[in-house]
């Protein structure tokens, strides 16, 4: 007899869950702990966006807009790339506003991807494009990257995993859960195998932002990658807007109106209403951004340096909001780490095997929160941490007596 679980595709039954919302959504359940699971700022959009999505809805703004999103929204993010980060694009023609950077990364994807291509994932990476490549019929090559070499990516380990059947590298710089960031220097030997090979690069800047002593560098800047990288990016990490759903993707303009057909058929457009909002974060919002990035890094620096007194190594993290602590040698898996810590301590992590090869033996922690609770989560897990040794001393002493 037929159950309704066979009429879904065996490539949707055979993905997991994320895992993520496990933890987050345990955390959700109780109200005593802490999460540090979730990479949402604790801070509420600025104020003037607010009050600009306010008038906009008092004036019946709330209509359809051109798939590809207000115009003045796209011009203003084409000035917005261009001071910032040396990148020109053509509003009317390469600037897509998308729901969130989440679309646009599926909407690369799947105006790329040919049955059986192979996407190239460096990580720990982003839960997100491995699934996303799947569900458009390519094939998942992932490139572990190494904690000795700071979880970048490097030219060495990329070519060994390009094939004839490549088509395209997923990247994340600065990196979601590593917090690792590419420099001019680290790029050129990567775009030189990319024009070389023919690959198109797909780069997720969400958190371009948010970088820490230094200035994002976007690959799409270096010689020849322009016409072969699309650029993603959205108001939700540096401007607190996660809910107000709105991203944009950026590149040449065959490849962004290929995008666009397949945008129009399925979301339409962005929320008019985040739109706004987000058009009033580039004229007079950038000063909130800047503050909560300052924000940010003294948490990162106190969060780092609380990690390293209660016995957790980790490194720097130089961008986004995540540290990726090791756990190692508290002999425990990163699953069985963080289940733990969550039900005994009421402090939720993200298990570093999730994000993939490279993973296991970490944890994600985002410094998003407020300084006073991320001082509370370090002492919990100091606690625990001491109770945990001392219970694996007493086992040990057991067994060596036994």
């Amino acid at each position: 007899m037929n159950t309704t679980s066979s009429f879904i595709s065996p490539t949707v039954q055979d993905m997991p869950p994320s895992g993520i919302r496990q933890f987050f959504n345990a955390a959700e359940a109780d109200d005593d702990v802490i999460s540090l699971g979730v990479g949402e700022p604790d801070f509420v959009t600025p104020q003037c966006a607010i009050e600009a999505c306010k008038r906009a809805l008092e004036h019946g703004r709330t209509m359809y807009t051109p798939n590809e999103g207000l115009l003045e929204l796209r011009e203003a993010i084409a000035e917005y790339l261009h001071k910032g980060f040396q990148l020109e694009y053509e509003p009317s023609r390469e600037v897509l506003v998308t729901v969130g950077g989440s679309e646009a990364i599926d909407l690369a994807l799947r105006a790329l991807i040919s049955p059986g291509d192979e996407i190239i994932i460096p990580v720990p990476g982003y839960i997100a494009y491995a699934p996303l490549v799947q569900l458009n019929g390519g094939n998942v090559v992932e490139l572990e990257l190494s904690a000795e070499e700071g979880f970048k990516l490097t030219a060495d380990e990329l070519q060994k995993v390009i094939t004839p059947r490549t088509k395209a590298i997923v990247v994340n710089f600065p990196t979601n859960p590593t917090g690792a960031v590419m420099t001019y220097e680290d790029w050129l030997p990567i775009a030189r195998l990319a024009v070389s090979h023919n690959l198109v690069v797909i780069s997720d800047e969400m958190y371009a932002d948010l970088t820490y002593g230094r200035t994002h560098t976007s690959i799409a800047s270096l010689p020849g990658m322009r016409e072969r990288t699309i650029v993603i990016s959205g108001f939700s990490k540096a401007f607190a807007m996660t809910g107000w759903r709105v991203g944009y993707l950026c590149g040449d303009r065959d490849l962004v109106s290929a995008m666009v057909k397949i945008h129009q058929y399925t979301a339409l457009c962005a929320p008019i209403m985040g739109q706004i909002a987000a058009i009033e974060c580039l004229r007079n919002g950038l000063g909130d951004r800047d503050a909560m990035k300052l924000a940010y890094d003294e948490r990162r620096r106190m969060f780092v340096q609380g990690l390293s007194d209660i016995g957790l190594t980790c490194r720097d993290p130089q961008g986004a909001f995540y540290a990726f602590p090791s756990i190692a040698e508290t002999g425990l898996g990163s699953q069985q780490f963080a289940e733990r810590l969550l039900r005994e301590a009421k402090v939720a992590v993200v298990p570093g095997h999730v994000f993939g090869a490279g993973g296991e033996g970490f944890i994600r922690c985002s410094y998003a929160a407020s300084s006073a609770r991320l001082t509370e989560a370090l002492d919990r897990i100091d606690l625990w941490l001491r109770a945990h040794s001392s219970r694996a001393a007493q086992d040990l002493h057991i067994l060596q007596n036994s």
